[in-house]
């Protein structure tokens, strides 16, 4: 299998890796919007740079897209008409719009594109979707979840993120949908960015916090900061009437309990995404190559990607306005 990579940007290389080293694949290209870029990183991993989308389209079995989120539809519509396999990193596009167009191009091809939401792959979230499935865990009561980063991003990022929701928080909804199999029905939000005038300056969030039910009327309660000094800090608890089980809480998370007599993480604390996630990127990866070979089916379809955004939108819209928001007020 010959797979086309479209970006070089922070993702790509460890993309690259795992895609070289997969069994199935003969071959991996390299194209970048610029070109000095995709050439640096093609030979440093070994990798064939291709300067020409159309040329690396025309010599690819399926398409892998890592370049920046305005670029998606572009690039989704022109693998679509190659026929290729497709995986693209989150978000499916910068707007819901899009995205449900873009998401509705895709079913009427046929052709399989997957959606880049590396969670679905870590096996703690696997186990706690299982548990939740198969009822060991009883009735859910609550769900909780949060997203730290670590450092506030540059101002360039910050431009061109589509804002706190649709960047950082989307990983969590769409968790949220892979773990409990329910669609929200309400949401209510709270943002700040206080403290952080580079996000304030584009209207966006530095912290926040969110309250959404889900369809059987089950609470679930979120938080978000871009500033969490001791380290990247990711976790879900799901509460139930039989069992509660906690998915990022261990050695290497950064918090510490004040309990007396309680030691403090072994550590090292995860420091970024990269290193939190290599194994679920790595296994997202080998799955879509079993998905381009025919193996196995989609585990994360288009139409994912546009749930997701959908309440990263209903989400944008509870924060600015300061009220609680139905998912039937936002169209997909």
């Amino acid at each position: 299998m010959r797979v086309a990579m479209f970006g070089a940007g922070r993702i790509a290389p460890l993309h690259a890796r795992t895609l070289a080293g997969a069994p199935d694949v003969s071959s991996v290209s390299l194209t970048d919007v610029v070109p000095e870029r995709a050439a640096e990183v093609a030979a440093r991993l070994g990798l064939q740079h291709v300067p020409s989308r159309d040329e690396a389209l025309s010599a690819a079995d399926a398409v892998v897209i890592t370049a920046a989120t305005d670029a998606h539809p572009e690039l989704v519509h022109a693998a679509l008409a190659h026929g290729l396999t497709t995986f693209c990193e989150k978000p499916l596009a910068s707007t819901l719009a899009a995205s449900v167009s873009l998401a509705a191009d895709v079913a009427a091809s046929d052709v399989p594109v997957q959606v880049g939401f590396q969670r679905r792959f870590d096996p703690a979230y696997v186990e706690a979707r299982r548990l939740i499935a198969s009822g060991e865990l009883g009735d859910i009561h609550t769900v909780s979840m949060r997203s730290h980063d670590p450092e506030p991003a540059s101002e360039e990022f910050i431009a061109s993120s589509g804002g706190m929701f649709s960047d950082l928080s989307i990983h969590d909804l769409d968790a949220l949908r892979y773990l409990t199999g329910q669609e929200a029905t309400e949401v209510y939000c709270v943002g700040t960015a206080t403290r952080f005038p580079q996000y304030a300056k584009f209207d966006d969030y530095a912290n926040a916090a969110a309250l959404i039910t889900l369809d059987d009327g089950t609470p679930v309660t979120l938080t978000w900061t871009r500033h969490d000094p001791l380290g990247h800090d990711v976790r879900a608890e799901v509460f139930g009437s039989r069992d509660s089980v906690a998915v990022g809480l261990g050695p290497r998370t950064p918090i510490r309990s004040v309990e007396p007599g309680v030691p403090p993480p072994a550590g090292p604390a995860w420091t970024m995404f990269l290193d939190r996630w290599d194994d679920a990127y790595r296994d997202e990866l080998l799955a879509f190559v079993d998905l381009a070979a025919g193996r196995s089916g989609n585990p994360c379809t288009a139409r994912d990607g546009v749930e997701a955004l959908r309440l990263a939108e209903a989400l944008t819209i509870s924060a600015r306005e300061r009220r609680s928001v139905r998912l039937t007020e936002v169209s997909a």
